[in-house]
């Protein structure tokens, strides 16, 4: 893999992995709505489609991008479901990860715009902080210092590895490359829900200086932050997904701009999903925090006339 390729593997990936740090991040005051009407929905990351004009059911799972190895499993019928189905769609088209025609584009994408570094977003005791924190991980600044902060964040924690690609972390799976790799396997079609270039621009609508905020607040959290992320672990194994809407109506962070990085991408993906399901049985995997509350993806489809039934109960 040449090195542009390994870039824009990297850079493709991550952008999952900062849409899961950014939903789960989210304001107390206007998630309060969101959860007060949470139709308590049975445990499942599994579901059923069905009813309205539908000939044959669809399959909506919820993933997690990234897991460690020893919590990856497969919930009851997804694997049939998957099998069962005659396309697959992601977030978005997973085929682009590795299509260079799209690689520099997106690279550009990834950092500051005006030749704006991490040093115009700090007090200089912050930025050095920032500095000796990313150092200490083996991550030097020059690569690092005009990438948008919400894409550090990412690797603030250390558990992902700078220069490898969602599938390629040492310890970690990825239900995204898994099931991709599995509708290779099986010559599925593979497509996705919105754009590459739009999932990018969800994160141009944040000021650069709330993303520096929550990157400084990611790495002052510390262990903090890894009890978080092991929460929403066991909330995923145990599909727990009325769990993972609540937890995130509790976190402080980046307060009045989860409708833009959850809530208006599932609006606008409800039409998509609705024609892909007129053209063929479809199997449709996208980030567990999606699924559920007061416009998440269930309820939505619901409202849409359809009949939507849990299929995982346990493990």
């Amino acid at each position: 893999m040449t090195y542009f390729q390994k870039m824009n593997h990297w850079l493709l990936s991550i952008i999952f992995l900062s849409l899961v740090v950014s939903s789960c991040k989210t304001s107390k005051t206007t998630t309060a709505a969101t959860t007060a009407e949470n139709y308590d929905l049975e445990s499942a990351l599994l579901w059923k489609i069905e009813g309205k004009e539908l000939t044959q059911p669809s399959y909506l799972f919820g993933t997690i991008h990234l897991i460690d190895q020893e919590s990856f499993f497969w919930p009851n019928g997804v694997l049939s479901a998957l099998e069962d189905a005659e396309k697959v769609s992601f977030e978005v088209d997973l085929d682009d990860m590795f299509d260079m025609g799209a690689a520099m584009g997106m690279m550009s994408k990834a950092f500051m715009a005006d030749g704006k570094t991490l040093k115009d977003l700090y007090s200089e005791a912050d930025y050095t902080l920032i500095k000796n924190h990313f150092e200490g991980l083996g991550m030097p600044m020059m690569l690092l210092e005009r990438i948008k902060p919400m894409f550090l964040t990412v690797f603030a924690s250390g558990d992902v590895e700078l220069g490898k690609g969602l599938g390629d972390q040492e310890g970690t799976k990825s239900y995204e490359m898994e099931l991709y790799s599995l509708a290779q396997e099986s010559d599925k079609d593979v497509s996705g829900l919105e754009t590459i270039e739009y999932q990018m621009s969800v994160f141009d609508s944040i000021p650069m200086e709330v993303q520096g905020q929550m990157l400084l607040e990611t790495i002052k959290g510390g262990d903090s932050e890894d009890d978080s992320f092991k929460q929403m672990v066991e909330m995923y194994t145990t599909q727990n997904i009325n769990g993972m809407v609540t937890m995130m109506s509790e976190e402080e962070g980046i307060g009045g701009f989860e409708d833009i990085l959850l809530y208006t991408r599932n609006r606008n993906w409800i039409p998509v999903i609705e024609e892909k399901m007129r053209e063929a049985q479809h199997f449709f995997a996208v980030g567990a925090g999606h699924l559920g509350g007061k416009d998440g993806v269930i309820d939505l489809l619901k409202k849409q006339g359809y009949t939507l039934s849990p299929l995982s109960h346990t493990k």
